[in-house]
């Protein structure tokens, strides 16, 4: 998928030293190194960029390489913002650089080029940032693992058998393999916090409307859908979302703008927080004895910490859930790939989609206007019952994901793979997400557990509508209790 490769001279391998950076310092202590004049924002990208060459074949998460878009951006000179010479990638999904390519992750929108600029995109670069390539995902954003025909299978650094998770999954990887410390991710159903917690990593979904999504829809999948990041440290989580939170022009809604910073939170008291621990999927699907224990044994640390703890499981109709997020993602899959396959003036078939995007296409096909509005109306209705749910405890706590990463091939869809089967299996690992996205709370998976395997596995804690500040005071806390930089998958 190279859109350009490395360059000979300019563009040589790094210096050791410089290259090193990228692994003893997040985003904003390589921002201050820049700032100090240590290190420039070119020998940061080269260093990226060759990294990233250096890597890529083994775990696979370039879709595109943006290397003379970026390095054009540093010739002119990068703004003097919080995260001034960050090497930055984007998920290549629904996210647009004008004249470069963004292909979804599908063979349907192979070759395309974008019109327009995302709005993220213009926040990303006021910020500093240097934007040099594309992470892979799975097409459309639809599976819990990062496998697709375009693009083939990423791999989790900690163990390449192993997924990265989905579908922010070339996100997590690059980040775990030490090429950038933070990138750009989404999340409609867990695609933030299931790489993070698959790659230990840190990942906050924010809330609904917190983090611009337009300019050509400002809401994805009826509103399940949000953009953030996923990053090794809290701090970088916190000036990244300063960098690109706020509402933008067309928007139908916004979160309420925060009083101070999501910077000055990291460090701050979060107070005596009420706690609702829940281990138990609301689908009632099994969950892995190790993330019950990683889950309990963060329940321990937050009581130790002098937080109250107290099992209570949130009022969730899962089945409910589950079917009525199935009609808005369905619907919005299937307009979306019949418009695209009316511009090319082709039919949809498995040469152009896959097959668990020909099923969403064809139940989307299959559902009606009043299906959809009964769609949303269910999922409002459960935010009402959580939210009520919620007038009593600060923070739900709860597994990331039902299961250790599963191994590669575990969730992909092939064309002799019953459907219903592969959706048991994808429910039960993706079992704790996906209900946030449909009430839009802000929700973060934490990596405070390993397996005995070795794998990571993170843990969740779901706060109120817009409180992203306490998530980050409480995930400050925990990391600074039980520090995670130090541990890194060995590449």
């Amino acid at each position: 998928m190279a859109d350009d490769m490395p360059q000979s001279g300019a563009g040589a391998p790094s210096p050791v030293g410089i290259e090193r950076l990228l692994d003893e310092q997040d985003a904003l202590g390589l921002a201050a190194l820049v700032k100090a004049r240590e290190v420039s924002p070119a020998e940061l990208l080269e260093a990226a960029i060759s990294r990233a060459e250096a890597r890529d074949p083994q775990f696979n998460f370039m879709a595109q390489r943006h290397y003379n878009y970026a390095r054009a951006t540093v010739v002119r000179g990068v703004p003097d913002g919080p995260l001034a010479g960050v090497p930055w990638l984007l998920k290549d999904l629904n996210t647009y650089i004008e004249g470069e390519l963004t292909e979804n992750g599908s063979r349907l929108w192979r070759g395309n080029r974008a019109t327009r600029t995302s709005e993220l995109v213009h926040r990303i670069e006021r910020a500093g940032m240097v934007i040099f390539g594309k992470t892979t995902t799975p097409e459309f954003g639809l599976t819990g693992t990062t496998e697709s025909a375009l693009c083939g299978v990423t791999r989790n650094p900690w163990s390449p058998v192993h997924i990265a998770g989905g579908s922010s999954g070339g996100a997590a990887a690059a980040v775990a393999a030490g090429v950038v410390p933070a990138a750009h991710a989404t999340d409609g159903g867990g695609s933030i916090r299931i790489p993070a917690s698959c790659c230990g990593l840190f990942g906050l979904k924010p809330s609904r409307g917190r983090v611009p999504m337009g300019p050509a829809r400002t809401e994805g999948w009826g509103g399940l859908s949000a953009h953030h990041a996923v990053t090794r440290s809290v701090r970088d989580s916190a000036a990244i979302l300063d960098a690109t939170h706020g509402i933008e022009p067309g928007s139908r809604y916004g979160a309420p703008a925060p009083a101070e910073t999501f910077l000055s939170q990291v460090g701050r008291d979060p107070g005596r927080l009420r706690i609702a621990l829940t281990t138990t999927a609301p689908s009632g699907t099994p969950v892995d004895p190790e993330c019950v224990e990683a889950t309990r044994a963060a329940a321990r640390l937050c009581e130790s910490l002098g937080h109250i703890v107290e099992e209570a499981a949130p009022p969730i109709d899962a089945a409910a859930y589950g079917q009525a997020s199935f009609v808005l993602i369905a619907a919005s899959v299937a307009a979306d790939c019949e418009q695209r396959a009316a511009a090319l003036g082709k039919t949809l078939g498995t040469d152009l989609v896959e097959p668990i995007t020909l099923r969403f296409v064809d139940y989307g096909r299959s559902t009606t206007g009043v299906d959809f509005a009964r769609a949303n109306a269910t999922v409002q209705e459960i935010a009402v019952r959580l939210a009520g749910f919620m007038a009593d405890y600060d923070v739900i706590l709860s597994p990331t994901i039902g299961t250790l990463p599963l191994e590669i091939g575990a969730i992909s869809l092939t064309p002799t793979t019953d459907f219903e089967t592969w959706g048991r299996v994808a429910s039960t690992f993706a079992a704790f997400t996906g209900v946030y996205n449909g009430t839009g709370q802000p929700s973060m998976s934490v990596p405070l557990g390993m397996s005995a395997s070795g794998l990571p596995i993170g843990v969740m804690f779901t706060a109120r509508y817009a409180e992203e500040a306490l998530l980050l005071r409480l995930a400050a806390q925990l990391e600074l209790a039980a520090p995670w930089a130090a541990r890194r998958a060995t590449v």
